[in-house]
């Protein structure tokens, strides 16, 4: 997926930023102080502009007046008021600008929770993880400090201009000459901006999937001597990176200084014409220095305002790149069926699927019952569609044609949470959460006592290692179980398993990671749970699954045999050829 596939839908700039603006506006109260301080802010700008006529028309006069005897402490008063303001208006904005980052954190996250299980295999979790921290971060800053920039800047603007006015319309209008000119060039550094934005997003999406990648697979990297290719990879990405912030600051570089020389050009102007008399109107002394000074003062918003726009830009781009992710449609769910606790009947009925439109069926015309507590066992060999056929179950993927059924009903009518609360999974690749001992187990059922999640863990023979653990159930696992061993990650599974008490069991190479004593204790514990519950098991190792009450052996995604372990021996089929390959190979070893 390209970045420009990511961002096709919302090419309107404007229409970007008023949804990023609308986050903000939930928070209007302070932006309402924001924007009275900056009002505040604005009029002081005007103000010490003021000052100057008197100073310079009365105070340098002969005698003096008493508005100028005045000015020194007008100053201090002035710039007090105006310290204040800005307290005000930069912390109610930064305020926003926070609230703004975690509400679209929130939102991000809680679309990946329920985001369907295809995207993720379109999408790396360095990119959405990139969108989650960087881009929002990107988002913020144009949500709030390219609105408090706006606000302020074109107030203080306005309000000079209005001075501006008062003391000259002749010279104001000079000064107006400029805009024709500034808005042109804004408009094409815009869209400058904007690609370059768009290109630096796709590439931190880059750092952060390599990075990932060499922290999650460090052991690899080391084992098969990857240093030097996973170095070269990562500094070709952070080259592009350094290439592309270049780039981006050779604009902004570059466009400033054009910005302020062309604000120049039009200041010699006036300054020329207001000494010329050209005009054929006087202008005192005072006056001058008065409109002067509001010129000088205009440069400071000018500048800021033009600046500005490389920040817009960024939130832009990034908030389309989020958007992209929030407008996905959310994992579907038209079940309307409620179901309490399922007796374990299943039946596929001539299921075909496949993973895209266009590609090849993974599955073919499956069709199978499997009755309520009975043990199936999925074999065969890779690629044949075992995971993917598990994998229909929980409805991470649908049938492209036929139908499961689920105790009679149709597994698209069951509400979605009810279905999967039915489920209960062990993997080969165990995940748990960088969490306690006892919460990884009380994923399985969250509401569970302390009592219940040793009875678990006493049955996956997961108490004996937990209890000379640091702190027992309290000890924290680290990232993924890595301060664990595979064999106890995988029976903290099982013992998650266990407490869910679900009426189907899902075992996918369940033991795989497991010394042989380990593995019978584990077996003995998982053939009491079986008993009364109908069990999917997806085995590599026949010899797992010689006690299965039926065994299914799948080949390029079409149900080749079924039977029990000594059937399927007897007809000297795809089975018997499988089984012997491996034995034979477990003798050589």
């Amino acid at each position: 997926m390209t970045p420009d596939t990511v961002h096709a839908p919302y090419d309107s700039g404007m229409r970007v930023y008023r949804r990023l603006l609308a986050i903000a506006f939930l928070y209007w109260p302070l932006l309402l102080i924001a924007t009275v301080t900056m009002m505040v802010m604005a009029l002081t700008e005007a103000g010490f502009a003021a000052l100057m006529k008197p100073l310079m028309d009365d105070s340098f006069g002969e005698g003096g007046s008493e508005l100028a005897r005045w000015i020194p402490l007008l100053l201090i008063v002035l710039f007090a008021v105006r310290g204040f303001a800005e307290f005000g208006s930069t912390y109610s904005m930064r305020y926003v600008g926070r609230q703004v980052v975690k509400h679209l954190r929130r939102q991000l996250f809680e679309r990946l929770l329920v985001m369907p299980v295809q995207h993720f295999q379109h999408q790396s979790s360095g990119e959405l993880i990139s969108r989650l921290t960087y881009n929002v971060e990107q988002v913020a800053n144009a949500a709030t400090d390219g609105f408090s920039v706006l606000v302020r800047d074109t107030l203080t603007i306005l309000v000079l201009l209005g001075w501006m006015l008062y003391l000259s319309v002749s010279l104001t209008l000079a000064v107006l000459v400029i805009a024709p000119f500034v808005v042109l060039v804004v408009k094409v550094v815009a869209r400058r901006f904007r690609k370059i934005s768009h290109r630096i997003q796709g590439n931190m999406s880059d750092v952060t999937h390599v990075t990932q990648e060499v922290i999650e697979g460090h052991r690899v990297v080391r084992i098969f001597g990857g240093e030097a290719y996973e170095r070269e990879r990562f500094d070709a990405i952070n080259e592009r990176n350094r290439h592309l912030h270049m780039r981006m600051e050779g604009v902004k570089a570059a466009y400033v200084p054009l910005i302020q020389f062309i604000i120049a050009l039009v200041l010699a102007f006036i300054i020329w014409t207001a000494t010329s008399d050209v005009l054929g109107e006087q202008v005192t002394a005072g006056t001058f220095v008065s409109f002067l000074t509001a010129i000088l003062l205009l440069l400071t918003p000018v500048r800021r305002l033009s600046m500005i726009n490389a920040t817009l830009q960024r939130g832009i781009a990034a908030g389309q790149s989020i958007f992209a992710v929030l407008d996905q449609e959310a994992e579907r769910d038209a079940g309307h069926t409620p179901m309490e606790r399922a007796r374990g009947s299943l039946r596929f009925e001539r299921v075909s699927f496949r993973y895209e439109p266009q590609g090849p069926d993974v599955l073919r015309d499956v069709s199978l019952e499997v009755r309520p507590g009975e043990s199936i066992a999925l074999v065969g060999r890779s690629g044949s569609g075992k995971s993917t056929l598990v994998n229909l179950l929980p409805r991470f993927f649908r049938p492209t044609q036929g139908r499961i059924v689920l105790d009679g009903h149709d597994l698209e009518d069951l509400r979605l949470r009810d279905l999967r609360r039915q489920i209960a999974y062990v993997g080969q690749n165990v995940t748990l959460f960088a969490d306690s001992v006892a919460a990884n187990i009380a994923y399985g059922r969250m509401e569970a006592t302390p009592e219940e999640i040793r009875a678990a863990a006493e049955a996956a023979h997961a108490l004996e290692f937990i209890e000379r653990l640091p702190e027992g159930f309290d000890t924290q696992v680290g990232e993924n179980g890595a301060l664990l061993s595979g064999g106890q990650r995988q029976r903290i599974a099982i013992a998650r398993a266990l407490l869910r008490d679900a009426p189907l069991l899902i075992l996918d190479e369940a033991t795989s990671a497991l010394d042989n004593e380990s593995e019978r204790k584990v077996q003995s514990a998982l053939e009491n749970l079986m008993q009364t519950r109908t069990t999917v098991i997806i085995a590599h190792r026949l010899s797992t699954i010689e006690r299965a009450d039926r065994i299914v052996v799948l080949d390029a995604g079409q149900v080749a045999e079924i039977g029990t372990h000594d059937e399927l021996l007897a007809r000297d089929g795809l089975y018997t050829h499988l089984y012997r390959l491996q034995f034979r190979e477990s003798e050589v070893v």
